[in-house]
């Protein structure tokens, strides 16, 4: 320690020693008390909190005032050290300093927004997404309420919306507070003998607007203090997921009905919580629980009210709705104890095979999965059972209740088991998520076991990892090809194996093997829609492990397959699926295009729309992946074909966009083929391309200016000296310019183009090719707008004419003059009266003899 001067006197501060185990026992043996962990601090201050009881019978007024008020803190007993507590232990607000930067606004509106909005925030983070992999159960309640519907008329029976119910809850209302409990049970008993019932025949838009009028009614009951009522709601609609006449909407029946049970779960939940208050340490002011809380921060009262309301749903008689609004208020365990989740999962696990229809029971089970995610995601000792269980009632599919409701409802086997598909895949994919190798082991162990069911094979194969699934897909091979076809086709196995193998690569030896047993049973469906999907899928498998041979040889079975009765009229977008899977994994346009079946597939493509989209994205691949020029013949001509579909396809009545892209892909192709030095080639396939896109101005410009720079190329390689051959060649380009030019619609680009073409064949010495060209665009002149006078961007069309120059067999200024003697009536940009045109030509011709004389 820092010695500190005192008086001038010096001191050495030294720690006392001390032994506090001697202390504690010493302490206990003076008392007599046995030995006890602190559960708070010594030094903060105790805080004592007095429960008085309800009395039994008081006033609505009574009532209401003791329903307002809130419980005082009592004062604990002076703790001396306790006085004079530690700044840094204060609250925020307790700080002066920090109370003053409170903004009084922002501080009102946020406890508002807490109050108004806390528990719908809470609602939202119930369904926790666990990984991008575990699809959440939004989007598959979608897909089931588009996927089951029904055209039939769907009862409904409800005892809560009679006016002779409504007359009873208003009477409950105005009774006094003490009868409160007498009216609870009256109500109750009234409900489980459903002595008012109320039946309905409803069409499935009636019995979706019916089901959201309860979820109404529920949040209306709760919303003015009747909680019995809004209990009877939620127990009637668990009663009506134990109704199977209409057993065709019952996946969508138990979306809508699950709904409003996690409405009711969430309203009790934050009920309880809302109730709860606790001491914070260092604060004097109760406050509201957590979001994060803990059953020991939970008080007696709270834990209270929720063992109240476990009570009155276990006194409910009958188990379906017993179980489902259990499950449904299943987080509220939390309140009582950190460890129940297990248990309570466990108990209604086994609570399920109560339950005699197998459809019932196996959408229970996935309620029950589901909601134990939700609330208890590191739990998982009640998924598997719920599993096996479910795997269990397989074999009641030949009971016969199970076949008398198919006799009734004139539902064939294969129909009945579709039913249980989103169910099936939703428990599994809860057993499925994050689980080890072994598990899927296990699981694979219990399929093969018992029936080897199509159903169970295909949700193991859409939820467990890619990767799992791969490693032993020789062996899901075997199984599909011996797996009961009732439930589910074949053909979707074979398309979700598919997907995980195209997900994760098998081992290598198994990649042959696996491709020659799966394709022996996929050319064997006689369907086109089932052979399409299959094709669809491992399309990619070859393009991604294999060489073209193979992938040409499953186009020319795709053909074969799809040609009669032009069957591929009604695959058009599985067929573009296939090419641009092909395109994502063959990036070798000369391999792709020395397939002889690519370009036939290509030509199945009958309707000139979907061609024209396919042949954009073979284009728009080859100009990404085809980074090095090229001259190879196949390449060329395949890609011709192509661009020559995407530019037949242009009308008048073409968008601009359109013709812009199609431009843009077909110029993206001419800048990749390059002859090398080999000039007239290249020329040649100028001259090919012009005569082929001639109606798209964005390719002629480019051509122009590709011709251009072949001849600024020659110029280049024979360093300004042109032998006969070579200028006979630059004067070909010059041509080539000169009658290409004419054909552009735009006067703006005809113009630039004709100053560019006549400043190269200038370079070159083709003077009188330059000497037209520049006659070309002066007597351009006459189709320029007046308002716009730019030849090029940022040159002016008159000072670009005055820098034109004037060859030995023509007089001096000659261009000048020429520009100036357009006739009046066609030259209204230089003989008109309010034009200064011709003053910019002379003008500029003098700057440019200055500017030479001054070099």
């Amino acid at each position: 320690c820092r010695p500190i001067k005192m008086a001038s006197l010096d001191f050495n501060w030294r720690p006392r020693l001390r032994n506090y185990e001697q202390e504690r026992q010493r302490q206990v043996a003076a008392t007599g008390a046995p030995e006890e962990c602190p559960q708070e601090h010594p030094l903060l201050s105790t805080v004592v909190t007095t429960l008085e009881p309800t009395p039994v019978k008081q006033t609505k007024k009574e009532g209401k005032k003791a329903k307002d008020s809130s419980p005082a803190p009592a004062p604990g007993p002076a703790d001396p050290l306790s006085a004079a507590q530690d700044p840094l232990s204060l609250p925020p607000t307790s700080d002066p300093l920090s109370a003053a930067l409170l903004d009084p606004l922002s501080q009102a509106a946020a406890e508002a927004t807490g109050q108004s909005f806390g528990g719908r925030l809470e609602k939202e983070k119930v369904e926790v997404v666990r990984d991008v992999t575990f699809e959440p159960w939004t989007s598959k309640r979608t897909t089931i309420l588009s996927s089951y519907t029904t055209s039939e008329k769907i009862p409904i029976t409800t005892s809560f919306l009679s006016n002779e119910e409504r007359e009873r809850l208003e009477t409950k209302a105005q009774a006094a507070v003490g009868d409160k409990v007498k009216h609870r049970l009256e109500q109750l008993d009234d409900l489980e003998e459903g002595s008012v019932k109320e039946t309905l025949n409803l069409s499935q838009q009636d019995y979706i607007k019916k089901i959201d009028d309860l979820n109404r009614s529920l949040m209306g009951a709760w919303d003015n203090d009747q909680r019995v009522k809004a209990l009877k709601i939620a127990i009637q609609c668990s009663k009506l997921l134990a109704d199977t006449s209409v057993i065709q909407f019952y996946p969508s029946k138990f979306v809508l009905i699950t709904d409003i049970l996690d409405n009711f779960g969430y309203l009790v939940f934050d009920r309880i919580r809302r109730k709860s208050t606790y001491m914070p340490p260092g604060s004097v002011k109760p406050v509201m629980l957590p979001e994060d809380f803990t059953s020991d921060q939970v008080p007696e009262s709270g834990k209270e009210t929720c063992r109240n309301w476990f009570f009155k749903i276990a006194s409910i008689r009958e188990l379906i709705p017993r179980f489902y609004v259990e499950t449904a208020i299943l987080r509220c365990y939390s309140y009582l104890t950190d460890r129940e989740y297990t248990q309570a999962l466990i108990r209604l696990t086994r609570m399920v095979r109560g339950i005699g229809d197998p459809l019932v029971a196996a959408y229970g089970r996935a309620y029950l999965c589901r909601v134990g995610m939700a609330v208890a995601p590191a739990t998982r000792t009640h998924l598997m059972p719920n599993f096996t269980d479910y795997l269990c009632t397989i074999s009641q599919l030949n009971g016969d209740h199970v076949q008398n409701t198919l006799a009734v409802q004139h539902l064939d086997l294969p129909l009945y088991l579709h039913l249980f598909e989103p169910a099936v895949e939703w428990i599994l994919q809860c057993v499925a998520h994050q689980a080890s190798e072994s598990l899927l082991d296990d699981v694979m162990s219990k399929i093969k076991e018992g029936t080897c069911s199509a159903l169970v094979l295909n949700a193991a194969l859409i939820c467990f990892s890619p990767e799992y699934i791969s490693q032993r897909a020789m062996q899901f091979a075997e199984l599909i090809k011996d797996c009961e076809e009732t439930g589910l086709p074949k053909y979707k196995l074979y398309a979700s194996l598919g997907n995980c193998v195209v997900s994760a690569d098998p081992p290598q030896k198994e990649r042959l093997p696996l491709l020659n047993s799966v394709w022996k049973s996929v050319v064997k469906f006689r369907k086109p829609t089932e052979y399409i999907a299959c094709t669809q899928v491992w399309i990619e498998y070859v393009a991604k492990h294999f060489s073209k041979r193979e992938v040409n040889t499953l186009l020319d079975d795709i053909i074969k397959h799809l040609t009669p009765d032009r069957t591929f009229e009604s695959h058009y977008p599985e067929l573009i699926s296939i090419i641009n899977k092909i395109l994502l994994h063959m990036t070798d346009f000369g391999v792709l295009f020395s397939m002889d079946k690519f370009l036939p597939f290509v030509d199945l493509f009958q309707k000139d729309i979907i061609k024209v989209e396919v042949c954009k994205n073979v284009a728009r691949a080859f100009t990404q992946n085809q980074s090095e020029p090229t001259s190879d013949p196949v390449i060329m001509n395949a890609m011709m074909y192509l661009c020559k579909v995407m530019h037949d396809s242009l009308n008048a009545l073409s968008l601009d966009d359109e013709r812009r892209q199609i431009g843009q892909l077909i110029c993206g192709f001419l800048r990749r083929i390059s002859f090398g030095r080999d000039f007239e080639q290249q020329l040649s396939f100028y001259v090919d391309a012009r005569s082929t896109f001639a109606n798209l101005d964005a390719v002629l410009i480019h051509l122009v200016h590709s011709v251009n720079l072949l001849a600024m190329e020659t110029r280049r390689v024979v360093r300004g000296n042109h032998t006969r051959k070579t200028a006979a060649f630059v004067r070909a380009c010059a041509a080539y310019c000169f009658i290409t030019i004419p054909s552009l619609g735009a006067i703006l680009g005809r113009l630039s183009l004709y100053l560019i073409s006549g400043r190269v064949a200038v370079a070159n010495g083709a003077l009188s090719q330059g000497d037209a060209f520049f006659k070309a665009a002066t007597n351009s002149l006459s189709e320029v707008p007046q308002h716009m006078g730019k030849a090029v961007p940022g040159k002016p069309v008159p000072v670009s004419i005055s820098q034109l120059p004037s060859f030995p067999y023509t007089a001096c200024f000659y261009n000048i003059k020429y520009a100036c003697r357009v006739p009046e009536g066609t030259a209204t940009h230089v003989s008109s009266g309010h034009s200064d045109t011709a003053q910019k030509l002379y003008l500029g011709c003098l700057c440019t003899c200055i500017w030479l004389l001054v070099k």
